[in-house]
């Protein structure tokens, strides 16, 4: 592909467009860690520029430079011609610039509505107006929302939609969106890109960061490629420079760009060789909520060592539910569930884990970590206890061990004794991946949205090593994989469930011969039996 792609000058703003913001020479750094260094860019109004690079580029870092969250060591910032320096988020909001963060910012004891009136409320507070505003921006964009739904109860991509939500309500001129679809479905992907160009069209600016190489195609008018904090790329014609701009994120090229390759089934037991006890075994799991209302509906299935059973659907089908029961997290209105031949129902996620369970979970900040820890004490939550010594934990014997993990598993931060919480997101997924496959005596993986926030080289590392925990000789482990990315799902599974209102509305085997396996899955994806 177009090897000059690397090393090109920021391109100025076409004279069509007014520049809109400029950013010349920008660092950061954090402690010892040089997040930013001498990063330029230039967006134009009306422009969609997407920003790429792997997870710990520093491309979050850049758009929260331009929020205002963080500021600057180094560099100037443009807005419309004027110097731009926001102390803070609410002066940049003052600036009709707005962000949707990778990581949500939302409240969740307080309704939809509640949270899009933070922050812009004066005086009595008119709900009614803002719930209709939600209806018609909804209704518009094509973004469903319960105005009055309390966010505890919602999905990670209903919560993803009303952060999307809460910023185009304050009509921007700039719009930074991290990572924005990486919890949404095809259909609301497509819908939300769609969303970007209409803005764009009313002349508003967006950075969109993503990782997703059809986004970029689809969008893109330009782009830029971050890598360990520098600029490495820049492209006029992002869609027709696709594989160079790859190579320049990750060095190096990947089959398929970023596709996982579909793999042969597992092993049966040869005739006279006694069956291994099923990995996991559900019967009749049901779940219904504080009103009554049937979330999961009579779910029955069996997973065998070294097999890789999907569940696709549209989120809020029963998903969260199903996860929550199977890690622990809550408890099922009836049914039953077993872990290698262990009744597990109802009990403790401390006993789940001590039965060989691996959970990755969808929203790894609520329950998949502490981000006040360290990353070595986060990558050893399960299992601190074995490095004590005379009843203190050995720091030195943790810090060793954390490295091991954080190299085999592409972990990247300045050092284990970092803060969890100052990663990229991508780290700290691929981090909860670590701890999660290297449980002693893994038996069964539930992994809920894996690769959430992962570049396609990530990707790629995460179904890796998903593979290899199902491979191992001795003791294959079978893994239960939740996740809205379809490609996926085909490209790894050997078999897909499709829950649709709680229930499973179809089951088949995935084979890549069969041309109408991905029109069958829609249609049951959709509630169609047929």
């Amino acid at each position: 592909m177009h090897a000059e792609v690397l090393d090109r000058p920021a391109a100025p703003v076409p004279a069509s467009r007014k520049p809109l913001l400029s950013l010349q020479g920008m660092g950061k750094r954090f402690g010892s860690l040089q997040a930013l260094e001498d990063v330029s860019l230039e967006i134009a109004e009306g422009e969609i520029h997407c920003l790429l690079g792997e997870n710990g580029a520093g491309k979050s870092t850049l758009c929260n430079l331009v929020f205002g969250v963080y500021a600057p060591d180094a560099g100037q910032m443009q807005l419309g011609g004027a110097a731009y320096m926001p102390a803070g988020p609410a002066q940049a909001l003052a600036q009709r610039v707005a962000m949707v963060h990778q990581h949500f910012s939302l409240v969740p004891d307080l309704s939809v509505v509640d949270n899009l009136l933070l922050g812009q409320a004066h005086g009595i507070l008119k709900r009614r107006e803002c719930a209709d505003r939600v209806a018609e921006l909804s209704t518009r964009f094509g973004l469903a929302l319960q105005p009055h739904a309390r966010i505890q109860d919602l999905s990670v991509g209903e919560r993803q939609r009303v952060e999307i939500v809460k910023c185009l309500m304050r009509e921007p001129r700039l719009l930074v969106l991290d990572e924005p679809t990486a919890v949404l479905l095809p259909d609301e992907i497509a819908a939300l890109l769609q969303v970007c160009r209409r803005v764009a069209d009313e002349g508003c600016g967006i950075v969109l960061v993503t990782h997703k190489l059809a986004e970029i195609q689809q969008v893109a008018e330009r782009a830029t490629v971050l890598r360990g904090g520098r600029v490495a790329a820049r492209s006029e014609q992002p869609a027709r420079e696709l594989d160079a701009l790859v190579r320049a994120m990750i060095q190096r090229d990947v089959e398929d760009a970023g596709a996982v390759q579909a793999r042969k089934p597992p092993p049966r037991p040869a005739d006279g060789e006694p069956r291994p006890e099923p990995a996991l075994m559900v019967d009749g799991l049901t779940v219904r909520d504080a009103d009554g209302v049937t979330r999961l509906d009579n779910f029955t299935l069996m997973v065998q060592p070294g097999e890789i059973v999907a569940v696709a659907g549209v989120e809020g089908n029963g998903q969260s539910e199903l996860a929550a029961v199977l890690s622990g997290m809550r408890a099922a209105t009836q049914g039953r569930f077993f872990v290698a031949g262990r009744e597990m129902t109802g009990k403790a996620p401390r006993e789940i884990t001590a039965a060989g369970v691996g959970v990755v979970p969808e929203d790894r900040h609520a329950v998949g970590c502490i981000t006040g820890m360290s990353v070595a004490e986060n990558l050893f939550l399960d299992r601190l206890q074995r490095l004590r010594r005379w009843g203190l934990l050995d720091r030195g014997a943790l810090r060793a061990a954390a490295v091991g993990l954080m190299q085999r598993f592409d972990v990247r931060a300045a050092s284990p004794d970092v803060a969890f919480g100052g990663l990229s997101g991508g780290n700290q997924q691929k981090a909860v991946l670590a701890r999660e496959l290297t449980l002693d005596g893994l038996r069964f993986l539930l992994a809920a949205q894996p690769t959430r926030g992962l570049d396609v080289g990530a990707v790629e590392a995460v179904y890796g090593h998903i593979r290899a925990a199902c491979e191992r000789p001795a003791q294959p482990v079978g893994v239960l994989l939740i996740s809205s990315e379809l490609d996926e799902l085909l490209r790894v599974a050997d078999r897909v469930v499709v829950l649709y209102r709680g229930r499973i509305m179809g089951s088949c085997v995935v084979d890549a011969n069969d041309t109408g396996l991905r029109e069958r899955i829609g249609g049951w994806m959709a509630g169609h039996t047929a």
